[in-house]
């Protein structure tokens, strides 16, 4: 069932405080605070979608063939910069000083509690070059402050999760009640390359997908929307079922599959949310013909 868009929800500016890297923000997914890190304060993506909602300069936005070049020598993350935010927030947010700020005091008493910590923010974060060393970190922050039943989440477009170095994280992830949280926008290659606009094939996506979902439960995100007024065609949404199923097929456990729309301004004004409808059509269609969970999340709220 899909929850209505609330504008308590509309809202998640990666900025907090003084801080660099670390924002909360009340998110519907994960059902109370999530606390960001943002690994990619330089804005760097290897992907281009057409719904982003970050504003790219030139150096971020560059040929893809170059992004794939230079992708390890992006700036590192000042891992004891993260360690001192992680511990003031964390601090905030349990000691509920968080809900005294003008963003969080309307929150319900019921969200008013501390879900995740998840690494994200303004590009892929897995490409950060000490991206294993920045995950260690949370994971000892959830530790130092006994967060037994906070998950550790890292929300990717899965382009990289191939690389030794990306591996290493994730084994840190599985190792502290982690989560990865995958996008797959497209059932077909012509549709990912209208929608993500990246040079990475299509092919390591799905192979990327297939080969974490088989170590440990993934969580699937995909974002549908009308693009030059059209929504999905029928086709797509039948191949998108396809490649769930050829993850299952192949041994991967997929957790759940979390559909959304646009809720916030995207890169491209031809690219608008779906009616509520619509989303729940599309939610009951993965439901029937897949037999997995799925959420369903309406435009306005994450």
């Amino acid at each position: 069932m899909s929850a209505p868009a609330d504008p308590l929800f509309g809202s998640h500016p990666r900025r907090f405080a003084e801080n660099l890297y670390v924002y909360p923000v009340l998110s519907r997914r994960a059902g109370g605070i999530s606390i960001g890190v943002n690994l990619n304060r330089d804005r760097f993506c290897n992907f281009n979608c057409i719904y982003c909602q970050v504003e790219r300069d030139e150096k971020s936005s560059q040929s893809k063939v170059e992004i794939e070049a230079e992708i390890d020598a992006e700036i590192e993350v000042d891992l004891s910069q993260l360690k001192e935010e992680l511990d003031w927030t964390i601090d905030q947010c349990t000691s509920g000083e968080l809900f005294r700020a003008e963003r969080f005091n309307r929150a319900p008493e019921a969200l008013r509690r501390l879900n995740d910590i998840a690494m994200s923010g303004d590009g892929e974060p897995t490409a950060a070059p000490n991206f294993p060393e920045a995950t260690a970190v949370c994971a000892e922050a959830r530790r130092r402050h006994r967060l037994d039943e906070v998950k550790l989440v890292l929300i990717t477009n899965a382009s990289l999760l191939h690389r030794p170095r990306v591996r290493e994280g994730l084994e840190i992830l599985d190792r502290n009640n982690g989560e990865i949280w995958a996008k797959l926008d497209a059932g077909t290659e012509a549709y990912y390359a209208q929608v993500a606009r990246s040079a990475v094939p299509w092919r390591r996506i799905l192979e990327n997908l297939q080969a974490a979902a088989r170590v440990r439960p993934i969580v699937i995100q995909t974002l549908f929307m009308r693009i030059r007024g059209r929504q999905p065609p029928p086709e797509e949404i039948a191949a998108y079922v396809e490649r769930l199923r050829e993850i299952v097929a192949g041994g991967g456990n997929i957790k759940l599959v979390q559909i959304h729309t646009i809720a916030r301004p995207p890169a491209e004004s031809y690219a608008a949310p779906l009616a509520n409808a619509e989303v729940d059509a599309i939610a009951d269609c993965l439901r029937r013909e897949t037999g997995l969970p799925v959420a369903a999340y309406y435009g306005g709220h994450s």
